[in-house]
């Protein structure tokens, strides 16, 4: 976790507003259980300069849309800290993120089959999160219920708080119940089933998310995203 001795850092933007996290029980444990993992030779996804990549990327003053994604990708090589995404030499991509290009080619016609590397729309303040930031290699889920949880949500609440008119995309079940707190009269929040091919046929496909978040922007003079990658 973030302190003087440590690589693993975050920016002064999130810092301020959510650095009282690092110093609450919780928190410990998480540093406590991650050290145990590693001591056991276990490894850890994405490796530890990137796991606030997704914050580090999209400081709090530029977010304008959120989506939130679970755990990181455990196939090593693929996650970077960033919800969905993908390093760029990776072939071929996570079968969401094709469903995720296919949906934002029907919706606007924007064709990303190409490419699985989100990072420009981070650059633009989309805050690609997901609620664990961590994940042993080939074990999904492996660090779930750590602590992760409690951090992001305290992310999710400064957003809902502090700022206005931002665009929260919730795909799947876990994401609608961990943003369920959210204010709806203050922020857009757009819901669909999962991109994962056992529910992208459920109603993900369809949702166009991707032009309903730029239609909100626009409406509340705030420049739209180009998800073109």
């Amino acid at each position: 976790m973030p302190n003087n001795d440590n690589p693993i850092k975050l920016s002064d933007s999130w810092l301020n507003l959510i650095g009282d996290e690092f110093d609450k029980p919780y928190m410990q444990q998480l540093k406590a259980f991650l050290q145990a993992e590693k001591a056991a030779g276990k490894q850890i996804l994405p490796k530890g300069g990137l796991w606030f990549n997704a914050l580090n990327s999209t400081p709090f003053e530029n977010v304008k849309v959120v989506i939130l994604g679970q755990d990181p990708y455990p196939t090593p090589g693929h996650a970077h800290g960033l919800c969905f995404s993908v390093l760029p030499d990776v072939k071929p991509l996570p079968k969401s993120l094709l469903n995720i290009n296919k949906e934002l080619s029907d919706d606007l016609g924007v064709e990303n089959h190409h490419c699985g590397y989100l990072q420009p729309w981070a650059e633009q303040g989309v805050l690609l999160l997901n609620a664990v930031l961590t994940v042993e290699a080939h074990h999904s889920n492996s660090h779930q219920n750590h602590g992760w949880e409690q951090f992001t949500d305290a992310i999710i609440r400064v957003i809902n708080d502090q700022k206005e008119h931002c665009v929260f995309i919730l795909w799947g079940s876990y994401a609608q119940k961990k943003g369920a707190f959210i204010d709806r009269q203050r922020h857009l929040v757009l819901e669909a089933p999962h991109p994962s091919p056992l529910s992208a046929y459920r109603g993900f496909f369809g949702s166009r998310p991707f032009s309903k978040a730029n239609a909100y922007l626009q409406a509340h003079k705030l420049p739209p995203i180009n998800w073109q990658l």
